[in-house]
């Protein structure tokens, strides 16, 4: 297994770092689940840096909201958050970042379905995790917190394969990741 360097580590901090200025962009809504711009920051961390430092970089993320820091969206942070109505979207962050990750120097018709799958993952884990929460029915729940975001969230990802792309040809370090390290 390759060592990362310091270099990739403080570009998957940068990441970190533009997730957590992404989330404060938001909209708070009646269903307690925000329209945000982090599934944009979640997929370009996935598509701009590859599978292992996107899945660091937003790894950090989730476990920085976690101890408390204030990095989720309206600055909030702590292991309820986690355990809240919107906890299993931010799980659902992980495998979204991985499998943008995994398709990171793919050609469109590879990499963005990679990355809808992911998303459809991170709506999932969402969804399941607010209906349990919430007491509403799956069903009712994916109506409530999933479809209206959708148009939004599809468009997140395929921008943020647009911006990996200009992003790896103007900074030569991620032009140099695979998707596989």
């Amino acid at each position: 297994m390759k060592k990362i360097s310091t270099k990739e580590l403080v570009t998957a901090a940068v990441f970190t770092a533009v997730n957590i200025v992404l989330a404060q962009i938001s909209i708070p809504m009646p269903s307690n689940v925000p329209i945000t711009l982090q599934t944009l920051a979640i997929a370009l961390c996935g598509y701009a840096l590859g599978a292992k430092l996107g899945f660091i970089s937003v790894v950090s993320y989730v476990l920085l909201g976690a101890v408390g820091a204030p990095v989720f969206s309206h600055f909030r942070g702590g292991i309820g958050m986690l355990l809240g109505y919107t906890g299993g979207f931010i799980i659902g962050f992980v495998p979204m970042a991985l499998l943008c990750g995994l398709a990171a120097h793919r050609k469109m018709f590879v990499a963005l379905p990679c990355g809808l799958i992911g998303l459809a993952a991170c709506h999932l884990l969402g969804v399941i995790q607010f209906s349990i929460v919430s007491s509403r029915p799956f069903m009712d729940s994916l109506l409530l917190i999933s479809l209206p975001y959708l148009i939004k969230d599809v468009a997140s990802v395929l921008a943020a394969y647009y911006l990996a792309l200009a992003l790896r040809r103007a900074v030569p370090l991620l032009s140099k990741r695979k998707s596989t390290s």
